[in-house]
């Protein structure tokens, strides 16, 4: 297997990266952001949000 990052050979340590480095360089990418789905989320999501929660909430 190949490192996702460089491409180099995997080490069983720091499986499937290459090395503690490309690890960390993933693991950067994870908190800022850099890997993302794409969504069809409205760009009011807020509003849609609460929407459905009013439609979900019991009368008293």
């Amino acid at each position: 297997m190949t490192c996702p990052i460089c491409g180099k050979a995997g080490a069983a340590r720091y499986r499937p990266f290459c090395s503690r480095r490309c690890a960390d360089i993933d693991l950067g990418k994870w908190f800022s952001e850099g890997y993302r789905v794409p969504s069809s989320d409205p760009d009011d999501i807020e509003e849609a949000a609460e929407a459905a929660e009013n439609r979900t909430e019991k009368p008293h």
